[in-house]
């Protein structure tokens, strides 16, 4: 397996010059798979997404050359689509996973129209894994990856699993399902995913082989010197003499606040240390670093999910943006073995 490990730190300038494989890109965010595949010397394409605003971030950091601000659904009944997107080498995507996160409503959600933020229409969530093999089949590609949360494999919603495995089966395809930790690939930040990684099976190729196993990045290493920061607002100051050191978030501490063990409040506000890797960052919440008794910066969160240096967030929050965004490294670690093993260039 290929060990050159990426950095965190780095720019735009420091893409590759591209080889020749075509890679298109569904509900695209603000790109963060996008800069995976360039870091990883992919031509990338361009892609579909369906909210207005992250879209204008997406095309002002990417330039795609094909880009479609729509709901997929109305993209699989296009017939005016060029023909480079029936000759992909990879397509990519990432259904909204909320209704797959254990942290989320799951269950409730399921089959249900929702107003969701990517888009702020309303929009049955949990079957677009199912509208993202529509369009698999439409578009054909030689190879597929299909990106979400681990709770996607885990209770009652292993049959969206089940489901997805066997739509793309019988569709021409062999699957793999690989759950991976982000920290494991050079990213500073411990952002366990899902990926259905899939090939056609007339190519004849063997599975894919995917092991990391890189040298953690710690928080202490990605931390600004003195960054300006906005101040604990108050609910979290008020419950800060109450932390522990090894707390994982504000739960315990509002426990110890209040006394009361019972109360599960304050989970989606983090602590993170010198020496720990971030959790899983979320599109909403705090951080807090330890150490310096602070908030985690914007630039903090921005070198957490590996975006360069020089990525243009065009006002939207940086949180928010990373938080809904595979990690750059994460798909470039993917996708250089994917071009080693597979392709061959």
């Amino acid at each position: 397996m290929n060990r050159e490990k990426l950095n965190w730190n780095w720019s735009k300038a420091d893409y590759p010059t591209s080889v020749n494989l075509n890679v298109f890109g569904a509900f695209v965010c603000a790109g963060g798979s996008t800069m995976g595949y360039k870091l990883a010397g992919y031509n990338h394409l361009g892609g579909i997404e369906i909210d207005p605003k992250i879209a204008y971030t997406y095309k002002a950091n990417h330039d795609p050359k094909y880009f479609y601000i729509e709901d997929i659904r109305e993209f699989n009944k296009r017939k005016d689509l060029p023909e480079e997107l029936y000759d992909l080498d990879i397509l990519d995507g990432s259904p909204p996973c909320t209704t797959f996160s254990m942290a989320g409503s799951r269950e409730q959600s399921w089959g249900k129209l929702k107003y969701f933020r990517e888009g702020q229409s309303a929009q049955v969530l949990d079957d677009l894994v199912y509208v993202y093999c529509d369009t698999v089949e439409k578009l054909k590609p030689k190879t597929v990856i299909l990106e979400n949360v681990p709770g996607l494999i885990a209770g009652n919603a292993l049959k969206y699993a089940i489901g997805i495995y066997e739509r793309l089966a019988g569709i021409g395809y062999d699957v793999q399902i690989f759950s991976l930790n982000a920290a494991t690939m050079g990213v500073p930040q411990a952002r366990e995913r899902v990926f259905f990684i899939a090939r056609q099976r007339s190519l004849g190729w063997q599975d894919l082989k995917l092991n990391y196993d890189y040298k953690p990045v710690t928080f202490g290493e990605i931390a600004e010197q003195r960054p300006e920061v906005k101040p604990l607002i108050p609910s979290l100051a008020a419950r800060w003499p109450y932390v522990q050191y090894g707390d994982q978030s504000f739960k315990m501490a509002n426990c110890r606040y209040i006394g009361d063990n019972s109360k599960s409040s304050f989970f989606s506000a983090s602590i993170v240390y010198d020496d720990w890797v971030h959790c899983t960052l979320t599109s909403s919440g705090h951080s807090v670093y330890y150490q310096e008794q602070r908030n985690v910066s914007d630039q903090e969160y921005s070198r957490m999910s590996t975006f360069p240096n020089d990525f243009d967030y065009c006002g939207a929050s940086v949180r928010y943006v990373c938080g809904m965004s595979v990690p750059p490294l994460m798909t470039a670690a993917i996708a250089k073995e994917m071009r080693s093993q597979w392709f061959k260039v």
